[in-house]
C-alpha cells in the first residue's frame, strides 16, 4: 500500500529564532520511500543541519529569519497492506532480563509519574496475565476512562491529571497508558507520527499528526494506541521518546506565531489519494 504523507506549516517570528524541528520520519523508514519526505524551508536561503538525537530521531536545526517561515514536505511511502500487528503470545521480560536500552522507559518522566501511580496500577491490573494481555488491559482502561476533546488540551497535563480528570487529547491517552505500563514493569515509550483515516470512516476534524505508544515485549517494540484502541492501517513513525516533551514537532528558542498547520496522510490508489 502506498501512502502519501506530508505537511505545510507556516510560522512568523519577529527576530532571528533558533529552532529544532522533529518533522522527519524515523531513519529506519527511509528505504520505504518512493518519494522522500525531504524538508523544504522557505525562504530557501535558510541553512539547515540534521542530526540524530539520543532516541534515534532525525532532527533539523535552523535559525528562522524575521517574518514568515514555511516548512513543507510531500512524500510517498510504502506501508504494509495489513493493520498494526498483534502478538498475544509476546512475553513480558523480568526486569533483570530486559535489554539495557529499554530501562529508561521504565522510570518516571516529565508527563509520566510512575512513582505516583504504581499503587493504582498494581491494584487495578495486578491480576492480569503478564505480557500482551496486561498491556491490552491498560490500553482498554485508558481508552474508556478518558473523554476526548480538543478543548481539553493542556500542555502541562500529566498522567496523574488525566487519571483524575478523565479528559484529554490523544497525547493524554498515551501518557496515562505509558505510565501504567511502566508501573507494571513493561518498558513503554511515547510515539508520534502520521495516522490517516485509512480503511476507516473519515473523521470530522482536520488531519493532524497523531500520538500512540510502544511497549517492549518479546524481542521488539509493538505499537498500541489508547485513543483508538484498535489496529490501524498506515501508521508511520516520526519520533519516539519518554513522553511528549521528547518529541516536540517544533522547539523554538524564542517567540513564534503559528499561521498555518496542514497535515496529509492518505492512501494512494491508481495514482490518486483516497
Amino acid at each position: 500500500m502506498l501512502i502519501r504523507i506530508g505537511y505545510d506549516i507556516a510560522v512568523t517570528v519577529a527576530a532571528p529564532t533558533p529552532m529544532v524541528l522533529m518533522l522527519s520520519t524515523r531513519p529506519e523508514l527511509k528505504t520505504r520511500f518512493q518519494q522522500p519526505d525531504t524538508l523544504r524551508v522557505l525562504p530557501d536561503t535558510v541553512a539547515t543541519h540534521e542530526y540524530v538525537d539520543g532516541f534515534g530521531n532525525l532532527c533539523t536545526r535552523l535559525v528562522a529569519p524575521p517574518g514568515s517561515v514555511t516548512f513543507h514536505a510531500d512524500a510517498v511511502i510504502e506501508g504494509p497492506d495489513t493493520p498494526d500487528p498483534t502478538a498475544w503470545d509476546a512475553p513480558q521480560h523480568p526486569i533483570e532480563a530486559l535489554p539495557h536500552e529499554t530501562l529508561e522507559f521504565l522510570i518516571a518522566s516529565r508527563y509520566c509519574e510512575v512513582d505516583k501511580l504504581s499503587g493504582f496500577a498494581w491494584d487495578t491490573f495486578g491480576t492480569t496475565p503478564p505480557g500482551w494481555g496486561r498491556v491490552q488491559a491498560v490500553c482498554d482502561f485508558a481508552h474508556h476512562h478518558v473523554t476526548f476533546g480538543y478543548h481539553f488540551a493542556d500542555s502541562t497535563k500529566t498522567a496523574v491529571d488525566v487519571l483524575n480528570d478523565g479528559t484529554g487529547v490523544c497525547r493524554d491517552y498515551q501518557h496515562l497508558a505509558v505510565t501504567l505500563c511502566r508501573c507494571l514493569g513493561v518498558p513503554a515509550r511515547y510515539a508520534t507520527g502520521y495516522l490517516g483515516d485509512i480503511n476507516v470512516p473519515l473523521s470530522d476534524g482536520p488531519m493532524d499528526f497523531s500520538a500512540w505508544f510502544e511497549v517492549y515485549l518479546g524481542d521488539r517494540w509493538w505499537a498500541f494506541d489508547a485513543r483508538y484502541n484498535t489496529p490501524r492501517y498506515g501508521r508511520t513513525l516520526m519520533a519516539v521518546g519518554r513522553d511528549a516533551a521528547d518529541v516536540a514537532l517544533i522547539t523554538s528558542f524564542g517567540a513564534h506565531a503559528l499561521d498555518r498547520f496542514d497535515v496529509i496522510c492518505e492512501k494512494v490508489v491508481d495514482g490518486n489519494q483516497v
